[in-house]
């Protein structure tokens, strides 16, 4: 009888243990298989360093950048302004800034707001120029609300829409973009036929094209003066990074 509950007993624990670790290998394997696939497949991530990052395998996701402006690299990396660019403050300031933004990534909306803050207190020593980065693999809205504010633009109030847009980015969809454009003070039909004629398709692909050759990976992708900014960095780290430039 004691021998019969021993065995017993030992074959309880011995069916446990094997099923314990069936159940572990069975968890560990499919952890392992959703990061092959995200890593084979393609994927995206808030990333840790306040960017939005494009996804591996998408065909509008960021290719290889120029030389020496690879992502990360601290050297600095020479982004032309054209006539066609939208530009907050000084035209002539000593201090540039470039983002590349999508007006759905949540970084960028939060780096809007601290680039506001810059401007507010450097509006004659810094202009910010503002360029389309939209990541389409993650923010389906992005490509069209750029595309809108190019629009808002041929009106003259470019970024008091962009305002609008990231000040309401979660409510940011197709019939949005109309309605942020009666909110401006824009003629909506005007408004509404040229962002259905494709007008502004170039200039924001165009953007998208630059960025891409400066090495941008992700949202926000600035520069300063050519050196890039780390991502949504707060106010007071960007102040730190303008004033040696004064």
């Amino acid at each position: 009888m004691l021998m019969d509950k021993y065995i017993r007993s030992k074959s309880s624990f011995v069916l446990g243990l094997v099923s314990g670790i069936a159940i572990i290998s069975t968890v560990g394997f499919l952890i392992f298989l959703g990061a092959y696939a995200k890593d084979k497949f393609g994927g995206s991530l808030a990333n840790t360093d306040g960017t939005d990052q494009v996804a591996a395998g998408d065909n509008n996701a960021a290719k290889q950048p120029a030389d020496g402006a690879a992502a990360g690299d601290n050297k600095p990396v020479d982004i032309k302004v054209a006539s066609t660019d939208h530009i907050r403050g000084n035209k002539n300031a000593k201090v540039t800034i470039v983002e590349f933004s999508d007006y759905q990534c949540p970084f960028c909306s939060r780096f809007h707001d601290t680039m506001k803050q810059v401007m507010a207190k450097y509006p004659n020593q810094v202009r910010w120029v503002f360029k389309h980065f939209p990541l389409d693999s993650i923010h389906p809205y992005a490509r069209k609300a750029a595309e809108a504010a190019e629009c808002a633009g041929e009106q003259n109030k470019f970024w008091e829409y962009s305002d609008a847009i990231y000040a309401n980015q979660t409510s940011l969809n197709t019939e949005y973009l109309s309605t942020a454009a009666k909110n401006v003070g824009l003629n909506v039909k005007k408004f509404e036929t040229c962002l259905s004629d494709g007008k502004t398709t170039a200039k924001v692909n165009a953007d998208f094209q630059q960025g891409q050759g400066a090495g941008v990976r992700g949202t926000p992708g600035s520069f300063i003066n050519g050196q890039s900014i780390p991502g949504a960095v707060p106010f007071e780290q960007i102040e730190g990074m303008i004033k040696p430039l004064l």
